[in-house]
């Protein structure tokens, strides 16, 4: 597959439209309610530790993790809950949710302490208590990332932030290198990596500077500049493009010897291991041609969006609405849907900028296989999922499509091959389990 991905052309050259790159975070008054869905993350759900009527504080546990591939879910707020009640996600599962409503003192639980981390265990033990997953948007559990079962020698600290518009992670490097830094080191030292590299995009120079200074002259630690060119921060593409490796098909991060974090994950654990108070909050980068004033804002996990887009004001009717960035975002049907744990961004557009032109009839050009990263041939996958070719489906390697859209980004007749491939590989899978 690394030959293959060498002679294609790597993703695609979208717009980066990073304009609230110099905007400083602003923090959201707390809202009149929280809704606390118990699904957050990749695998189980939490099981609720509360009900109707108990008083919580900020950092207490209102879900507790349901099986080793889970996270516990906090208050971001000191109050009451108000109700256990269930919650349609974006994705059309109903799961319960802890709605809180705040008593505006923000009481810190008075049990929350930063821990003692000297080993690996105990690292994983302290992320496990912060409730952390990943913040790059993924949302894996961080816990179950620190316990790998072979050596690693290498930790990349993903800054690629690839996506146009977000901007978040470029202001967790200017605001909190602190925390950045502190949660590198303890990583670094209690999985016993010989070096870090900072991987960032060309197009946030001043986070590249800030980190080159605070790196340079320690010994194990590099900052790789990046091509700004999506989807840099994919971890596959990511890795090869830092170490060279190459993670073999079905396997993980774990089996080249390299850990991946994202920058504000690995700062939140820096947090908590000063603080000891758990993910509670988050920055979101609010922007969109439907959004009056685009910012960074921090806001509590949990908070409504129709509360965030309130904040930073609207100047046009929103025609569509997204968790995450314009290329692998989540559609939100709903503004009363909650800020997750993995939300990094909201992006809200107008029916001119959201509207998308109907698909013509493919003309065979050969784009997608040039745009796709790892080399794969989406027209072929199509043709095969067409014709219910599940041989030809594993031939073709479809299981190794992260959905990236760069086929469809740049897919003249704006076909939807993402989409198709998503189903591809839907269809792969189901195969395999008969």
């Amino acid at each position: 597959m690394l030959a293959r991905l060498k002679r294609a052309a790597k993703g695609a050259r979208v717009p980066h439209l990073k304009g609230t790159a110099g905007a400083a975070t602003v923090k959201m008054p707390l809202p009149e309610k929280i809704v606390l869905p118990m699904q957050q993350h990749i695998g189980a759900p939490c099981t609720p530790t509360v009900k109707k009527g108990d008083a919580v504080c900020v950092g207490t546990v209102v879900g507790r993790a349901g099986g080793p591939v889970s996270a516990d879910i906090h208050s971001g707020v000191s109050g009451t809950v108000e109700s256990v009640d269930s919650v349609l996600m974006s994705g059309g599962k109903s799961v319960p949710a802890v709605v809180i409503v705040p008593d505006g003192l923000q009481t810190p639980d008075p049990s929350l302490a930063p821990p003692q981390v000297t080993d690996a265990q105990s690292l994983a033990k302290a992320a496990r208590d912060c409730g952390l997953v990943g913040l790059g948007g993924a949302g894996f559990p961080v816990a179950v990332k620190l316990a790998p079962r072979s050596h690693l020698d290498t930790l990349v600290i993903n800054g690629a932030e690839c996506e146009p518009y977000l901007t978040a992670d470029n202001r967790e490097f200017l605001e909190c290198s602190d925390t950045v830094m502190r949660g590198v080191k303890a990583v670094k030292e209690c999985l016993s990596i010989e070096r870090v590299i900072f991987a960032i995009e060309r197009n946030k120079p001043e986070a590249i500077d800030l980190m080159f200074s605070l790196v340079q002259g320690a010994e194990g630690y590099s900052v790789k500049p990046l091509d700004s060119r999506y989807p840099q921060g994919a971890e596959k593409v990511l890795i090869e493009k830092t170490t060279g490796r190459e993670v073999p098909r079905g396997g993980l991060p774990a089996d080249v010897g390299v850990l991946v974090m994202n920058v504000t994950t690995v700062s939140a654990l820096g947090r908590f291991l000063d603080t000891g108070m758990p993910l509670t909050t988050r920055r979101l980068t609010v922007d969109g041609d439907a959004v009056e004033k685009p910012q960074n804002v921090e806001v509590v996990i949990g908070t409504p969006i129709r509360d965030v887009l309130a904040f930073c004001g609207l100047k046009g009717d929103v025609a569509k609405l997204l968790m995450g960035g314009p290329m692998m975002g989540i559609a939100v049907p709903d503004l009363d849907q909650p800020v997750l744990k993995q939300n990094n961004g909201l992006l809200a557009f107008t029916e001119k900028k959201a509207h998308i032109p109907a698909p013509g009839p493919c003309i065979r050009c050969g784009r997608c296989i040039e745009a796709c990263p790892l080399g794969l041939s989406p027209v072929e996958i199509a043709g095969a999922f067409n014709r219910g070719d599940v041989d030809a489906l594993n031939a073709l390697m479809v299981d190794l499509c992260m959905n990236c859209g760069s086929c469809t980004y740049v897919c003249p007749a704006k076909r939807p091959v993402s989409q198709t491939m998503g189903l591809a590989k839907l269809m792969q899978r189901k195969a395999g389990k008969k």
